[in-house]
């Protein structure tokens, strides 16, 4: 019985303490400063008010986030990052890789290479390429004009 009495008082000490780590964390994020006098019963029991205004301040805050992008598309950049990742595959020999090198017949690809460096495009671009188009990109400058009319970028 003791021991039960013990148990539940430490998880109410450890759910107190994660409550506190929380709210603390939340009022960091929205630079409201906590007052150090407010004890544990006033924050576990009488913290209404204080979540309500951490929760719409957080909202305010996840609006205004902003995230790591990618600089914006150009015809040059595509076609360097087409070129970097065609260079990257192992049957293209790079020092015969332009911008025109049909695949079959300039680089002595195959039609299984040719599904690769498709599927390599899609992953570094980040967009599905349909299979019936896909089989219509034969050279280099075919794929950067395919992703820019995707991506809708014409400078």
């Amino acid at each position: 019985m003791a021991a039960r009495i013990i148990a539940r008082c430490v998880r109410s000490l450890n759910q107190r303490s994660v409550f506190i780590n929380r709210v603390n964390n939340a009022a960091i994020l929205t630079a409201a400063p906590l007052t150090h006098s407010r004890t544990f019963s006033q924050l576990t029991y009488g913290h209404k008010s204080l979540l309500t205004q951490i929760s719409a301040s957080s909202l305010q805050v996840s609006q205004w986030r902003h995230y790591g992008d990618l600089p914006p598309l150009t015809l040059e950049t595509i076609r360097d990052r087409v070129l970097y990742v065609l260079k990257l595959y192992d049957k293209i020999n790079p020092e015969k890789l332009q911008a025109t090198s049909h695949f079959m017949k300039d680089l002595g690809l195959d039609s299984l290479d040719q599904v690769e460096i498709i599927m390599a495009m899609e992953d570094e671009f980040g967009f599905e390429i349909p299979d019936a188009e896909a089989e219509k990109l034969m050279t280099p400058q075919e794929i950067v004009q395919y992703i820019a009319d995707k991506k809708d970028v014409y400078e």
